[in-house]
């Protein structure tokens, strides 16, 4: 019994009374407190030696029509994005290329904003360049993000995101690329000063004005909300590059007001202003965005502005087969699967891509198109033995008038 009484952890030698637990080993004992902070200098070990050591992500930095010749082949149109994205995504490793080599002109960093319509390609364009740089790279949604206090997720959580992918190497991170989706949904609520706090609005923006610039933020491992009992994660901003997008839904009225689309006259071209309201997007400035709720200082960090063009008829039939994760190419494989030989007639196509166009859903209007039509299809044949389907335009038109979608009001 007097053994029992006498027992102390080995490390610090602190007797059994003054700890909570104390672990027994064959020839000594280990209190919680010594178990803590071994697991702390065991993290700390590891991520110097995780830093010196050479990571997953070599960094292998493609020149600018290598990007865009990658990009050509899953997405379809949309040159000057396409472009301005390529060029951005070199710069940037370039710049850090720089700044390892301490030159003493330091390139500031250029971060991007997309416009476009929904389903036009914005969140495909950055899932695309992941798959090919082997970068860290994290998509997020900015609706989900609130004002510091307020039920929500910190602005800090999309770091999580980004330490995530590269399984929390800080050093990797540091590197990365963050896409924020839906950044019109931030936008401010009004002009007119209020006694409630925009708190998913312009309050969010505020909180992204160091990070987009660059600084030293602290991040909590699992995301969410920050308190103090936590152990954070400090992470550089200053080599990681935001791209950011959103629908923009309304800021092709802005445009017109702005260059003028309804002038009178004799000399005034009237084909080139109905050009124009076909494609307002191509006009968007900074000018623009700011009236549409982002407020000035946001904008003075995201200095890139482009713009995606709406999907024509053309663009959606290339869509609908060109593409190597095309949609034709995708439902064959599944009935491929089955044992079933899929073929879809041209002008089943071209129906698809006319009704597309109705429902103003873009790109992803043609998927849910595809569904209605095969959906019967997809549910009984499997296990039947049918070795072939041919889809016809009768057989089309008949499974989609019957579907709900066809009620699908249009504006």
């Amino acid at each position: 019994m007097a053994k029992q009484t006498n027992l102390h952890c080995s490390f610090c030698g602190k007797s059994r009374d003054e700890v909570k637990i104390l672990i027994a080993g064959q020839e000594g004992h280990i209190c919680e407190n010594c178990v803590e902070h071994a697991q702390e200098i065991i993290v700390q070990e590891l991520q110097k030696r995780h830093e010196i050591q050479t990571t997953q992500y070599r960094f292998n930095i493609r020149k600018p029509m290598e990007i865009k010749q990658f990009l050509d082949e899953y997405v379809i149109g949309q040159t000057d994005a396409k472009k301005i994205l390529s060029v951005a995504v070199y710069n940037h490793y370039k710049r850090i290329t720089q700044k390892q080599q301490n030159d003493e002109v330091e390139i500031e960093k250029s971060n991007i904003i997309m416009v476009g319509e929904t389903g036009t390609g914005k969140t495909l364009l950055a899932k695309t360049i992941a798959r090919l740089l082997n970068v860290p790279f994290a998509i997020v949604d900015a609706t989900v993000f609130t004002e510091a206090g307020y039920v929500g997720e910190d602005v800090e959580s999309m770091l999580t995101r980004l330490l995530q992918v590269c399984n929390y190497d800080v050093a990797a991170a540091e590197k990365g690329i963050v896409y924020i989706d839906e950044l019109d949904k931030i936008a401010r609520k009004g002009d007119n000063p209020s006694i409630t706090r925009d708190v998913s609005g312009e309050g969010v923006q505020q909180g992204l004005l160091k990070m987009l610039e660059g600084t030293e933020v602290l991040v909590p491992p699992q995301g969410g909300r920050k308190h103090p009992e936590q152990k954070m994660i400090k992470l550089n901003t200053s080599n990681i590059l935001f791209i950011c997008g959103g629908a923009f839904d309304g800021i092709d009225k802005v445009i017109a007001r702005r260059i003028n689309t309804n002038a009178i006259g004799f000399n005034v071209n009237k084909n080139e202003q109905e050009q124009q309201r076909q494609n307002l997007l191509q006009f968007v400035n900074a000018q623009d965005l700011k009236s549409f709720g982002l407020i000035p200082e946001l904008l003075g960090r995201l200095p890139v502005v482009t713009h995606l063009d709406p999907l024509d008829a053309k663009t959606l039939r290339s869509i609908l087969t060109e593409p190597k994760n095309s949609l034709v190419k995708q439902y064959t494989r599944l009935f491929e699967y089955e044992g079933i030989a899929l073929k879809i007639e041209d002008e089943v196509l071209d129906f698809m891509v006319k009704k597309a166009l109705e429902y103003k859903l873009g790109a992803r209007g043609l998927r849910t198109i595809c569904e209605h039509i095969l959906t019967d299809a997809m549910f009984e044949l499997p296990g039947t033995g049918v070795e072939k389907l041919d889809v016809s335009l009768e057989y089309a038109a008949e499974k989609l008038g019957n579907s709900k979608l066809n009620m699908l009001k249009v504006a």
